[in-house]
This record gives structure tokens, C-alpha cells and sequence, in this order.
């Protein structure tokens, strides 16, 4: 059997590698031997969250798998036909769901049948995108190019105990076809919506979070209207975040221990700001999540972002090595650089 092989320490070296590629050997059913798993990270090799990944994209395709175990640097993935599943997943303490879902979701988009997952795990945790990122950022786009996903947040999940739930729900594409996105122009102005939120905290860390996020959007000439959201739940993990977001663009950040409310909202405005004085069209995050997507609609696509990323950068290089794809990077405007994908003759 011969397989493609990718060099796990490329780019960014971490997990988007694994995510990418598993996803897109499921999808052309090309078996793909990773090697070198996060070769220089402070603990290199496979870690639960990934096994947790790889483990439900073979329940998906019955791949054979080798490698699979915590630590492990190298992995072989043999992919047979993606078909529908309805699962239960534990990733086991704070491990984040949606960066499981980053590879699990393409993949049951060209199932047989509808997949089914009960995922539970960290829903708000660091170097992953927040649960309401999926929810209202995400999955709108991908709606644009024929995707019909359900995603309902159960329980909140923080580090170090996780123990979030999300219900996830994932029809499969007609005829199996992605439609081409094109996003050239900024969306018109709105207010920015957000969402402050905490579990087994005092209520007013969420009211100071939401307080230092308006006053920063006010100053900057930016309506908002952020919601919050308090709860116990003695059993389950303590935190709290913020959220915000206007059209394809987001800003987040978490609490700590010893981090004020006020400093969590600040951070959150702030992010959010720098994309939106941009002319880019889609935020840092949403464009590496937009590349496989891109990648496999046979028709025209483009996006707009303010950077190249790391992570988009590594994306794009996984993604050559499985399709015959070609992604134009126009660095010519002032503040953004577009990428496009020509459509498939």
C-alpha cells in the first residue's frame, strides 16, 4: 500500500497538521503516513484530544490505523467509504471539541448517511476556537457553500476539568458537492453581537467582562449588544469568556486566576477591532478554517484576510499534498491579501 506522506513538523508543527490531513485522506480516500507529530512542542507526539480525532474520523471511514496511542510521532491512516454514525465521544478532560470537529465535520459532509455526535469535552479552552465561534461564525459561511450542520451547546467546558457537551449534528452535502464561496466585499456595518459567559463564578465577572468590551466598541464607534450568561453547575468546570462577533469576523479571550474581568472583555473588543478596520472579509481564524472547504468545491472561491497565519500557511501546504489544487495569494492591496481558488476545469 502506498501511502502520501506529510511532514508533521511543518509550519506550525501542531495539530492543524493531523486535523487537515486525516480529514482530506478520509474524503479522496488516500492513505497518508504523518510522521514527526509535533516534533517541537514542549510534549511532541499525539496527544488525547488527537487520538480522540482520529479515532471517531476511522469510526467514520473504517480506516486501519496505525500509531495510535499517546505519544506516538508517526501515523499511518488507510481510509475505506465515509458512512454516517451516531457516537458518543469523551475526549477526556479539557481536550477542545471544536478543534475535533475541524476534522470530523468535512469528512461526514460525504457520508452516506447523517452523522450523530454527542461530544463531550472543553467547549472554552486556549489555542482553540470558542464553541460560539462554530456556532455563529463558522457554520454561517459554510452554510453559504451547501452545508446543513447543527451544532447545540449543552454545557460549557472549562480547563482543566472540560466536561462541556455539545450536540452536533452533520447532513451530508447533495451529490455531494460544495458551492463555491466568493467573498470580495466587507458586509455592511453592523452592531457587534457578543456573548459574555462564566460557570460556578460570581455573576458580576460576566457583567464586568461585557461592561469593558461595550466601552471599548463605544469608543471605537462600534454598537454592541453582548449578551450574558451565569451559571452553577457545582459538577461541572469553572471559567468564563467572552465572545464577540460581527459577520465573519470575531474576537474572544478567557479568564484567569489573577486576570481582572475588565482585562477579558478589553482583549476581546480589541481583537475584534483589529479585523474590523481591516478590509479583509473573513477574521485570521475562519480563513484556515475556510481552506479545506475551498479546497474541495470545483467551483471559484475567494477570501479576503489581513494576514497570512501560520496556520493557513501549514493548511495550504497539507492540503497540496493530497489535491490538485492551486491557491492564488494576491498580496497587492494595502491591509489584506487575497486568496483565491479557481474553479476546477
Amino acid at each position: 500500500m502506498s501511502f502520501i506522506e506529510i511532514d508533521g513538523s511543518f509550519g506550525e508543527g501542531g495539530g492543524q497538521i493531523i486535523r487537515t490531513a486525516v480529514a482530506l485522506s478520509a474524503i479522496t480516500s488516500k492513505s497518508v503516513l504523518i510522521r514527526d507529530i509535533r516534533a517541537n512542542r514542549p510534549k511532541p507526539g499525539l496527544s488525547a484530544q488527537h487520538l480522540k480525532t482520529i479515532e471517531t474520523a476511522a469510526r467514520l471511514t473504517d480506516a486501519r490505523v496505525e500509531g495510535l496511542e499517546i505519544g506516538s510521532k508517526t501515523v499511518r491512516f488507510s481510509p475505506k467509504k465515509i458512512k454516517g454514525i451516531d457516537d458518543k465521544i469523551n475526549i477526556g478532560t479539557a481536550g477542545s471539541i471544536t478543534l475535533l470537529l475541524q476534522c470530523i465535520i468535512p469528512i461526514a459532509l460525504f457520508a452516506d448517511d447523517r452523522t450523530r455526535l454527542h461530544v463531550i469535552g472543553g467547549t472554552d479552552v486556549r489555542w482553540s476556537p470558542p464553541i460560539d465561534f462554530y456556532k455563529n461564525v463558522f457554520l454561517p459561511v459554510i452554510g453559504l457553500m451547501g452545508c446543513d450542520i447543527t451544532i447545540e451547546l449543552v454545557k460549557r467546558g472549562f480547563y482543566p476539568k472540560g466536561s462541556g457537551i455539545v450536540d452536533v449534528e452533520i447532513n451530508p452535502l447533495k451529490k455531494d458537492r460544495l458551492k463555491g464561496i466568493i467573498l470580495d466585499k466587507e458586509t455592511k456595518r453592523e452592531d457587534v453581537s457578543g456573548i459574555s459567559f462564566s460557570n460556578n463564578l460570581p455573576s458580576h465577572v460576566v457583567e464586568r467582562q461585557a461592561n469593558a468590551a461595550e466601552e471599548v466598541l463605544k469608543d471605537n464607534h462600534y454598537k454592541s449588544c453582548i449578551g450574558r450568561e451565569y451559571n452553577i453547575d457545582t459538577k461541572g468546570s469553572t471559567g468564563s469568556g467572552i465572545f464577540l462577533w460581527q459577520a465573519f469576523k470575531s474576537g474572544s479571550d478567557l479568564g484567569e486566576i489573577n486576570k481582572r474581568a475588565e482585562i477579558v472583555g478589553k482583549n476581546a473588543a480589541i481583537r475584534i477591532l483589529e479585523e474590523l478596520k481591516s478590509s479583509s472579509t473573513v477574521d485570521i481564524h475562519l480563513a484556515d478554517q475556510l481552506m479545506i472547504y475551498m479546497a474541495l468545491t470545483d467551483e471559484k472561491s475567494l477570501i479576503k484576510v489581513r494576514t497570512m497565519t501560520k496556520h493557513l500557511e501549514t493548511c495550504i501546504y497539507v492540503i497540496k499534498k493530497l489535491l490538485n489544487v492551486n491557491f492564488l495569494i494576491d498580496k497587492k492591496e494595502r491591509d489584506v491579501i487575497n486568496i483565491l481558488k479557481n474553479p476546477v476545469i
